[in-house]
């Protein structure tokens, strides 16, 4: 994704300072309008037509004059490897693990490993390695996260088909983030997420053919759920994740995903009515406390 520099004017420079809370704000709330759209559409169903809606919806602006289209093979290749890694590896199997009876709590903690599996092989990466204080946020982070979700109630056996679907899921959006730190190569916004959502449908097409009936029932509760899921999930917050990894620290960034689970929790006390408990409220805390801490080690505050 095309990014902007240390000395962009003020404009910029607010709107990157607000990126982050915008990205968690939206990625945050995927949680609830997938369970509200999931009444009425298999999950690999939901994930085809949500890729192709936001596919068509980012074709606009691919017709914008002056567009900076990647130049070489190896450009539209990591576009594509990343587009699979993200939309198929990580939603295609986390959505199937939950197919095959993980409930959404196991999986939330299960994705919540993911700050520090990134920490642990960053190092192969850019070659710098984490403090004591870094390790501390991220266990601190990752206690906040497993707190929330006890204090749901959500957890519970889990067939093994899907545990290992779950930490397939949570392998993808590791090597995703890796990935992109790793090349180095920018790209517009438009032509990124419009590679990605592709290789997502092209990918997820097929395989919802042959496991699901790909019946839907167009409920206003999904027309609802896809809508947010295509513009505000698929389409703005992934969208800033590649740009904030391009432009920052990949553990620092990985890290703001530990205050995902709080946050959906909040929002589906307020979209679902569901209940938020005092435990729920000190383990988003202990989230954000570790957040601090991560982001203080890796900018070097």
């Amino acid at each position: 994704m095309q990014t902007t520099t240390a000395t962009d004017g003020s404009g910029n420079a607010a709107f990157w300072r607000a990126a982050p809370f915008v990205f968690l704000l939206f990625w945050s709330g995927g949680y609830s309008f997938a369970k509200l759209g999931l009444a009425h559409i298999e999950p690999l169903t939901m994930l085809t037509v949500r890729y192709g809606l936001a596919a068509l919806a980012l074709l606009p602006f691919l017709l914008r004059p002056r567009l900076r289209w990647p130049a070489t093979a190896r450009h539209w290749g990591a576009l594509a490897l990343t587009g699979f890694l993200i939309q198929c590896v990580y939603f295609g199997l986390a959505y199937l693990a939950m197919k095959r009876g993980m409930n959404a709590g196991t999986t939330a903690i299960i994705m919540a490993l993911q700050p520090i599996l990134v920490a642990a092989l960053a190092p192969l990466v850019t070659g710098k390695r984490g403090g004591r204080y870094l390790w501390a946020g991220l266990a601190l982070g990752f206690l906040g996260v497993l707190l929330v979700i006890v204090s749901g109630g959500t957890l519970g056996p889990s067939p093994w088909i899907a545990v290992a679907l779950a930490f397939a899921a949570l392998l993808g959006i590791t090597l995703a983030t890796l990935f992109e730190k790793w090349h180095g190569l920018r790209t517009d916004p438009a032509v990124g997420g419009a590679v990605q959502y592709a290789v997502g449908f092209a990918v997820l097409l097929p395989a919802a053919w042959a496991t699901e009936s790909m019946v839907i029932d167009w409920h206003p509760e999904l027309v609802i759920a896809l809508a947010y899921l295509v513009i505000a999930n698929s389409i703005i917050s992934i969208g800033l994740y590649i740009a904030l990894l391009q432009r920052g620290d990949a553990t620092r960034i990985s890290a703001l995903l530990y205050l995902v689970p709080p946050l959906a929790m909040l929002l589906a006390w307020a979209i679902l009515g569901e209940a938020v408990t005092r435990l729920a409220l000190v383990g988003f805390a202990l989230a954000a406390a570790g957040v601090y801490i991560v982001n203080r080690q890796t900018t070097g505050g």
